[in-house]
């Protein structure tokens, strides 16, 4: 039996200062991704992690963005600013390094800004943006902008470090699905993460957490504080159970895990996997280690679906489609339904090709079909992790 997580001292609220011991692209070159491959130390910690769980995350936000901030606003960063819950009052500076979100911007602070902007074009300009028929138009304007942007194009309105801070939200951990099984790697977490770059009001903008990961955490050197999340997302402890995987992008990151585990602890249940992305040639996740699972009999299936590899988009739940037959009969046989990944549309897709499989291959109507898959739920038989 494994020690248990009270074991540890380390939690959300005393996170391990952690150090990222590889940083590798697995996206190849011409790939419109940048996904990465993590591995974080867990080396005195204590900490324990089980196949489904996830890595909790504290980044940092790009020092660039927080010396911009602290010029348009004629701080040093040395002043003085509290926090809400905090004991006591920290520097300006580390408050917007690391304890506040520099993105958001809400209707309150333009309400601020109305009220402090002294050149009347900026003051009737966010008037009209507070104006009760501009609410879709506010909505617009706050989604393409942080609060740099606010503080640029609004110059007159002059804010104290504690006003400006008590607007900004507390900067969040990211969770990320671990991609590595304790049983093959107990003193180390994988991550599979996906970094984000874009662009919203002609600045370049990242995701804070994944270009920390990707940039600001160096190899071996920077302490990354990090705490365990428990799931109940993860493999049947029966391992004579099967189990059919749909994770396309980095929704593959814990089916990695599951592979490994499954392996690791002889399981005799079969593994399906289905995974998707763009291209097959830049775009395959760990392609290099899938085969040498399908060899070993670890992976018994892998079926992949790359979207842009041909005119007509295929996605995982065309996959799914075409293999209804045998599908339906792995389910039928009390096959375990793992789902992770994209929320908005893809698991909502992969829902509804679950029910129309079980519907047709099942011979069910569509409610008696609905109710095959709400039982699947109640006996843990369908997971999802979607985000």
């Amino acid at each position: 039996m494994s020690v248990p997580e009270a074991a540890s001292a380390y939690t959300k609220d005393n996170p391990f200062p952690a150090l990222v011991t590889e940083n590798r692209l697995l996206t190849k070159p011409g790939s419109g991704k940048e996904t990465r491959h993590f591995v974080v130390s867990l080396t005195g910690s204590g900490l324990h992690y089980k196949a489904g769980d996830s890595l909790g995350v504290f980044a940092t936000n790009r020092p660039v963005e927080v010396a911009e901030l602290l010029a348009r606003l004629g701080a040093t960063g040395d002043e003085p600013v509290l926090l809400p819950k905090a004991a006591a009052p920290m520097a300006f500076r580390e408050a917007l390094a690391s304890r506040l979100a520099l993105a958001g911007p809400t209707r309150k602070i333009v309400e601020t800004l109305a009220g402090r902007a002294s050149a009347p074009a900026e003051k009737a300009r966010l008037e009209g943006l507070l104006a009760p028929e501009a609410k879709d138009m506010l909505s617009g304007y706050l989604d393409e902008r942080e609060f740099v942007d606010l503080l640029a194009e609004f110059p007159s309105a002059r804010l104290a470090p504690q006003e400006f801070a008590d607007h900004l939200r507390r900067l969040q951990p990211r969770l990320y699905s671990i991609a590595s099984s304790a049983r093959a790697f107990p003193s180390e977490i994988h991550l599979t993460v996906a970094v984000v770059r874009y662009q919203t009001n002609g600045r370049d903008r990242v995701g804070v957490c994944s270009s920390f990961l990707a940039d600001r955490a160096q190899v071996g050197t920077t302490p990354v504080p990090v705490f365990v999340s428990h799931s109940h997302f993860g493999p049947p402890e029966d391992g004579a159970r099967d189990i059919i995987m749909v994770g396309p992008g980095t929704g593959v990151a814990p089916f990695r895990a599951f592979v490994q585990d499954r392996a690791a602890a002889g399981a005799t249940g079969r593994n399906w996997l289905f995974f998707g992305d763009q291209k097959r040639a830049t775009d395959f996740l760990y392609e290099e280690e899938w085969q040498p699972h399908l060899d070993r009999g670890e992976l018994t299936r892998l079926d992949t679906a790359f979207s842009r590899d041909q005119v007509n988009k295929v996605y995982v739940q065309d996959r799914m489609r075409e293999h209804a037959a045998e599908f339906w009969a792995w389910i039928e046989k009390g096959a375990h339904f793992f789902v992770c990944g994209d929320a908005k549309r893809m698991a909502k897709d992969v829902d509804t090709a679950l029910h129309d499989i079980i519907a047709d291959r099942g011979g069910m109507p569509p409610e008696r079909a609905a109710e095959y898959v709400k039982q699947m739920k109640k006996e843990k038989r369908y997971q999802r992790d979607v985000y």
